[in-house]
């Protein structure tokens, strides 16, 4: 039996409270600002009348990672004044879709990429956030610079006028014990201020999701990506998701 929609409803404004207390008592417990940490809920392949729900109570910031989807919802809410943050591969061809279309993007990796993005994004609008995603474990199914390459890719970004380079970005290996990302999120925060030291400021840290945003606090994140913490499971099933 189906639950009713007021349910789901509650359960998931309830979920997003309790991703709201986990966030808060780390940034505590690390002498941190409460708001020095921003909950990005991560809505690919949930509906958007949760969307909708969790705008209502008060979530500005969601990301997603497919731009076909995206742009149904970003189309159907654009009354609303949400944050869109585009946190998947990029695909050359969907370069424009996202210039137009999103605030934030976490997963430029490549100055071919970047270029695109920048000659897309329209002139009047703001211009776009940017996160270099960088590849630490060097994973071959996963994107991202290798941090060697990292410097060199955020001094082109910054040479770009209609791009903000605001940070890094990292997705560390799948692991059964969330602690193993520590050394990730460590490395990442130490590269971040090797880059200021030599001239490359940035004040975003995009790192940590549901299992383990505790960890990436501490190690000072600034943006934890949240899917299942709060929307449960995913509810839609697409089957070519970047076509």
């Amino acid at each position: 039996m189906s639950q009713n929609p007021l349910q789901n409803a509650s359960q998931v404004r309830d979920h997003l409270t309790e991703v709201q207390h986990r966030v808060k008592k780390t940034l505590l417990e690390g002498q941190r600002g409460p708001g020095e940490a921003t909950i990005l809920s991560v809505s690919k392949q949930q509906p958007i009348t949760a969307v909708e729900e969790l705008f209502r109570a008060g979530q500005v910031n969601f990301g997603e990672n497919f731009v076909q989807e995206a742009t149904k919802k970003i189309t159907k809410l654009e009354h609303l004044n949400i944050d869109w943050h585009f946190i998947g591969h990029i695909q050359s061809n969907k370069t424009q879709d996202i210039a137009k279309q999103f605030q934030w993007v976490h997963t430029v990796d490549r100055m071919k990429v970047a270029t695109r993005l920048n000659n897309q994004r329209p002139h009047h609008f703001a211009p776009l956030n940017v996160c270099i995603q960088v590849n630490q474990a060097t994973e071959p199914q996963k994107g991202g610079v290798d941090p060697t390459g990292v410097e060199a890719l955020a001094r082109g970004i910054m040479e770009l006028p209609y791009l903000q380079l605001r940070g890094l970005m990292t997705i560390p290996p799948t692991t059964k014990n969330p602690a193993d990302s520590a050394q990730f999120f460590a490395e990442l925060r130490k590269l971040k201020e090797q880059l200021a030291i030599k001239g490359i400021p940035m004040d975003t840290l995009s790192m940590g999701m549901s299992s383990d945003l505790e960890i990436a606090i501490r190690e000072g994140s600034t943006i934890v990506r949240i899917g299942t913490a709060i929307f449960g499971p995913r509810t839609l099933k697409i089957k070519n998701p970047n076509k």
